[in-house]
């Protein structure tokens, strides 16, 4: 991931190359130009993530994208072919764009390790599956972890399981696993507390519609945020209608670093800008003509623009002095023109 500050932005593949090879590496490519750091791919079959059955269990309901539908059709449809990989991981590399997976059994692990796979994300519904992560963990790899159907003791069994391995490099993130997502239903609390409740990075998986989740989130300390990418949703496909096409994408992108500058440091110097602009303040002016000796009063001087007098701090004892020479009204206020310079 970065070595620099900067949010770690995540194209997710996922189904959103429709079977053709050709797609799929046009996408990443486009990914890059549209500024993310990375491309994600998911790397199963039907038969390594579920069994072809059309039992009960097996059959998708009240998900209005994929109703209809067993497990194993789904997965049929949606993976990656294994046999692409390492020409996607090479197209990414060509484009100087990070390639990872989300292996979802130990064959999985075992193939991504051929080619040199530098993260290993845990998808959402992997998160109890403790033999998986132990394993993928095991690699020494800086770890991903999407933590949407995870209540909080499963949260803290699969960084453990990672811990019992020496593996220490965690970033956890919230996720709603809906497709799409309600934005009501994010709870981007919930990722501060898991930063300060673990110590570990945090960031947002986001299956809502737009780019107002992410953009919040970086905000709020996100340091990964991933989000699925399609050339255009008009190709259709399982993923297409929570995934941002290239315009979205971009917009998502420039507004991430835009609020990454917002967000700055901690810095009370003035900038030139700044200190030029003090002109503008308020600052001690004489209001009426003055005589030489004549008492300054609330009357006859006032706090006001621009600011070129003395600091409105001193009004209170300047209030009762008396005047060295006279003043013009609109004259800025300074020591030379009281009696008694010293009392300030």
């Amino acid at each position: 991931m970065n070595n620099n500050t900067s949010t770690f932005i995540i194209a997710e593949l996922s189904a959103n190359h429709n079977g053709s090879i050709e797609l799929a590496k046009e996408t990443i490519i486009a990914a890059k130009k549209c500024g993310a750091d990375a491309i994600k791919l998911q790397t199963y079959t039907a038969d390594t993530i579920t069994i072809d059955c059309k039992k009960e269990d097996f059959l998708i309901k009240g998900n209005e994208l994929w109703e209809g539908y067993n497990l194993y059709a789904l997965y049929n449809e949606a993976h990656t072919p294994w046999e692409w990989h390492k020409e996607l991981f090479e197209t990414a590399r060509q484009n100087d764009l990070v390639c990872f997976s989300s292996p979802f059994d130990k064959t999985a692990i075992d193939f991504l390790e051929e080619l040199d796979n530098p993260i290993y994300k845990i998808a959402s519904f992997e998160i109890q599956d403790t033999p998986l992560i132990e394993y993928a963990a095991s690699k020494g790899k800086p770890m991903i972890i999407s933590t949407g159907i995870a209540e909080l003791k499963d949260i803290e069994l699969a960084l453990e399981t990672c811990h019992n391995v020496g593996n220490n490099d965690i970033t956890l993130l919230k996720c709603t696993s809906a497709y799409p997502a309600p934005i009501e239903e994010a709870n981007l609390a919930v990722m501060q507390d898991l930063k300060n409740r673990f110590g570990v990075k945090v960031g947002l998986s986001d299956h809502t519609l737009g780019t107002t989740l992410p953009i919040a989130a970086v905000a709020m300390g996100a340091e990964v945020i991933e989000k699925h990418f399609i050339l255009d949703r008009s190709i259709g496909g399982p993923d297409a209608a929570f995934s941002l096409d290239k315009k979205e994408f971009t917009e998502m992108v420039n507004a991430i670093r835009n609020t990454e500058k917002a967000i700055g440091k901690v810095d009370y110097t003035l900038s030139e800008k700044q200190i030029k602009n003090k002109q503008f303040g308020r600052s001690l002016y004489v209001v009426e003509d003055i005589k030489a000796g004549e008492e300054f009063t609330e009357k006859n001087v006032r706090s006001i623009r621009p600011g070129f007098g003395m600091h409105p701090k001193h009004l209170k004892t300047i209030i009762g002095m008396n005047s060295k020479h006279s003043i013009k009204r609109g004259s800025p206020l300074n020591k030379d023109l009281l009696s008694d310079k010293n009392k300030i």
